[in-house]
């Protein structure tokens, strides 16, 4: 008997490497600055709850359910800086406030933009 050698497989072929489809940048504010308006907006004695900031910011469109960690880091990291100022609590959780400092910034923003608007006008009047 004549034996017969088993047919060989063909190679599969290589695969091509696939390019990954990069996302478009978001563009809008960030976590930190929705946090530092929300915070800024309120007129709580006490100060924002945690909670309460995370309801501002999915009521703002952000999905805070996927995102708490980014939450979390940005609050963290704007006691750290020394925008907001922990009232109560430790951590990412308690109530935060608007620290003096931040506070003055934004006031002083806010003149400046006052200011500039009314040079502008009265430029603009006295034509």
């Amino acid at each position: 008997m004549a034996e017969v050698a088993p047919a060989a497989a063909p190679a599969a072929p290589a695969k091509a490497a696939k390019k990954k489809a990069s996302k478009p940048k978001k563009t809008g504010p960030s976590v930190g600055e929705q946090i530092v308006k929300a915070v800024a907006a309120s007129k709580e004695r006490g100060g924002v709850s945690a909670a309460a900031l995370k309801k501002a910011l999915s009521a703002g469109g952000y999905d805070v359910e996927k995102n708490k960690a980014r939450v979390k880091t940005a609050i963290r990291s704007l006691v750290a800086k020394g925008t907001l100022v922990q009232v109560k609590g430790t951590g990412a959780s308690g109530s935060f406030k608007m620290s003096k400092k931040a506070d003055t910034k934004v006031k002083n923003l806010l003149c400046i933009n006052y200011h500039y608007w009314s040079l502008l006008c009265c430029c603009y009047y006295t034509l």
